[in-house]
Order: C-alpha cells, then sequence, then structure tokens
C-alpha cells in the first residue's frame, strides 16, 4: 500500500465513521440533538470534501495507485451507507430510499468487480448521470444531517427532495449499468 496524501486522506475517511456515527450516541446531557447534527453534518462534509480533494491531490502529484482506486470507493460507500442508517434511524429519511441507495451500490460493486474479472471495466465506467447521482446524495445527506431551520430556509425539506431525486437517479443509473454489462451477462448465460 502506498503511503501518500491520497491514501492518508482516504484513510482518514474512514476513521472518521465511528465518530460520525458515535456522535448520536452520546448523552444527550452531554451533547443536544442540535449539536449532534452539527457535528455529524461537519464531519459528513469534511469527508465529502476529502472524497474530492484526495482524487484531485493523486492525479495532481501522480500519485495514483490500485490500492487507492480500490480503498476510495470503498471508503465513500462506507461513509453513506452510515450516514443513510444514521438518517434512517433518526427517522429523517424512508426506508425504500436506503434500501434503494445501498442496494444499489453492492449490486453496481459487485458487477463492476465481475466486469473487471472479464476484462471489461473500461465499458462500465462512471457515467454522468452517476456522477449527478452521487452530487444530489452528497448535497442531501448533510442537510438532512443538520436538519435544523436557518431562517426561512429549511434543510429538512431541501435534502428530503434531494434524496428522493438521488434515488431516482440511483435506479436509472443501476438500469444504465445493467444494460452496458448486459451483453456479457448473455454471452456467458
Amino acid at each position: 500500500m502506498p503511503l501518500n496524501i491520497p491514501n492518508l486522506l482516504t484513510w482518514l475517511r474512514i476513521v472518521l465513521i465511528p465518530l460520525f456515527v458515535g456522535i448520536f450516541y452520546f448523552e444527550k446531557s452531554w451533547v443536544s440533538l442540535p449539536n449532534q447534527n452539527l457535528v455529524a453534518t461537519v464531519i459528513f462534509t469534511l469527508a465529502a470534501v476529502t472524497d474530492w480533494f484526495d482524487g484531485w491531490l493523486a492525479r495532481k502529484l501522480n500519485q495514483t495507485s490500485a490500492f487507492g482506486a480500490f480503498l476510495d470507493p470503498v471508503a465513500d460507500k462506507l461513509m453513506v451507507a452510515a450516514a443513510l442508517i444514521i438518517l434512517l434511524q433518526l427517522g429523517r429519511i424512508d426506508a425504500i430510499v436506503t434500501l434503494i441507495i445501498i442496494g444499489r451500490e453492492i449490486a453496481i460493486s459487485a458487477l463492476r468487480e465481475w466486469m473487471a474479472l472479464l476484462g471489461e471495466s473500461k465499458s462500465i465506467a462512471v457515467s454522468f448521470v452517476g456522477k449527478f447521482k452521487t452530487t444530489s446524495q452528497m448535497v442531501a445527506i448533510p442537510l438532512l444531517l443538520y436538519d435544523d431551520p436557518l431562517g426561512a430556509f429549511d434543510p429538512h425539506v431541501v435534502g428530503t427532495w434531494l434524496i428522493y431525486i438521488a434515488a431516482a437517479l440511483t435506479l436509472i443509473s443501476m438500469f444504465y449499468y445493467l444494460k452496458v454489462a448486459l451483453p456479457q451477462i448473455n454471452k456467458r448465460l
């Protein structure tokens, strides 16, 4: 495993997950729910920024590696799954949204791994819809974590709309990836 700044940032995201989840298990007498919301929002936003930043640094510093390419999406999926489960537990999102997003991530990760074994990994590269889905979800999650109104702005309402958009785009992108992989699937039936 190459020890470089991009990989350290990816590891940081993974290390932040227990802290992110744990903040909601502190006694309310220690940390009030609004403060838990704020800390969780800051941690998730920091993780989202390091996700973008580690990829940019890896390309800029020519420090890309097979290990980094493996670990980066794992860290992303773990952080998003943890956030969705926390939001579900807090009653801020529906179970179906959580199942759609986490289920798609598992299915597409398995599909990508299978396609890579066939030497077809380039045919299932990230699509524009997938990137738009990720952006929508990465904006929605902090809004839903924060949850408290900011004057006339209600983060919960905007976050709810965005997470439903992300869930719809999740299904669309999943069908896109399955359609791209279908010729390989049909060859092996």
